[in-house]
């Protein structure tokens, strides 16, 4: 079940011949959060996997969205005049948040520490990655919720989630250019953003978040606008920027316009179908269905994001177009001709299963099939060859 080969043999090869290359120029994690990591990876059992850190910080993730999940399915519980989530809900949002941040920074400093570093490491990393992004987004939306008085609706949610995730891709599609990492600023302002509005709506209650601010904006006004601050005037000029740099110094890994701009077209197609099915739903099912709808949005981003992840590490050639797409244009297509117009959310828990369970066998073989390749375990430091 577990032993398909989703990596190629050209791919392989690329994993035996990558070194890693990364550079961060964050001034908040170089000044400041990098002191921290280093006196607490000091801390951690040399026997640890660093593999198993990672995952751990994933957990915790998931099960933080879980636990938001049973006090907030449809996002209003932290509307005037809802059943507001405990208060103590979101303090362990916040310790849950920055446990799972500061594992996710220590890892590869445990990895050089254990002298245990490996492709399938970041591989590891930076997949759940990609999926963690979607889940923290979804998760803070549980504090400010759905709000017709805030003028936040479903489609603005999507938006944001949109937006969060573009923000992802691009450091990902300039490493597929470049060939080098350029860790991207918003990551640490967002990672302390968030656990400081957990542990502050725990303190005070979300009712906090209903009072304007100065010249009538919300609070959630300057979470939006920071989102796509980011993302238009910070992660995509950056990105642009270094891929001129790449091409100015003749490192550029590409040697077309067509072969740099290939990882984009599947995720390109997927934001414009998800966003075709919101636009031609008859039943609304963005309003209706947000938690179902998102989760299903980041589930399938993820995947679409790990095979281009796989390509950027290994130096080969972006595939143009992602299988999950095509079940997905079938659902549009359907859906504009009224096939499934009275069955329409059963038709959304049908291709969230399938893109959920596409996910976790392409993450699980993965891992797998690199892990015999290189000889070592994914969540033990020993070797296959030492037993």
């Amino acid at each position: 079940m577990f032993n398909y080969q989703y990596v190629t043999p050209q791919q392989l090869a690329g994993f035996d011949r990558y070194k890693y290359s990364a550079m961060d120029t964050n001034p908040l994690s170089v000044y400041v959060m990098q002191h921290l990591w280093n006196r607490i990876v000091k801390v951690i059992p040399l026997w640890i996997a660093p593999n198993l850190l990672t995952f751990t910080g994933f957990v915790l993730i998931l099960l933080n969205y879980f636990m938001l999940s049973y006090f907030d399915w449809d996002y209003t519980a932290s509307g005037p005049g809802s059943n507001h989530a405990p208060n103590w809900v979101w303090g362990v949002s916040g310790l849950a948040t920055f446990s799972a941040y500061a594992l996710d920074s220590i890892d590869g400093k445990h990895a050089r520490r254990t002298q245990s570093s490996s492709p399938l490491g970041e591989l590891f990393d930076h997949g759940l990655d990609s999926w963690a992004t979607s889940l923290f987004s979804l998760s803070l939306f549980s504090v400010f919720g759905i709000s017709p008085e805030r003028a936040v609706s479903a489609y603005t949610l999507y938006t944001v989630l949109c937006m969060v995730l573009l923000t992802f891709l691009l450091s990902h599609w300039e490493k597929y250019n470049t060939g080098v990492l350029f860790l991207p600023w918003g990551y640490d302002i967002s990672q302390v953003t968030l656990t400081a509005v957990y542990l502050l709506t725990a303190v005070v209650g979300v009712e906090a978040w209903y009072r304007p601010l100065p010249f009538g904006y919300f609070f959630t006004d300057i979470l939006i606008a920071m989102v796509i601050g980011c993302s238009a005037f910070l992660s995509l000029p950056q990105a642009l920027y270094n891929i001129y740099q790449a091409h100015k110094n003749g490192t550029l890994q590409r040697d077309s316009l067509y072969e740099g701009l290939l990882p984009l077209l599947s995720p390109g197609l997927l934001f414009a179908l998800l966003t075709a099915w919101v636009m031609v739903s008859p039943d609304d099912v963005l309003s209706k269905h947000p938690r179902l709808f998102l989760w299903m949005t980041g589930v399938a981003f993820s995947n679409v994001t790990c095979r281009l992840i796989v390509c950027q590490m290994t130096n080969t050639r972006s595939e143009a177009f992602h299988w999950l797409l095509l079940p997905l244009a079938a659902v549009i297509a359907g859906l504009s001709a009224g096939l499934w117009v009275q069955r329409e959310f059963a038709v959304l828990v049908g291709y969230s299963v399938l893109v959920t369970v596409a996910h976790v066998h392409y993450g699980v073989c993965v891992g797998k099939q690199l892990s015999e390749h290189l000889n070592i375990y994914v969540f033990s430091l020993g070797k296959p060859h030492q037993q």
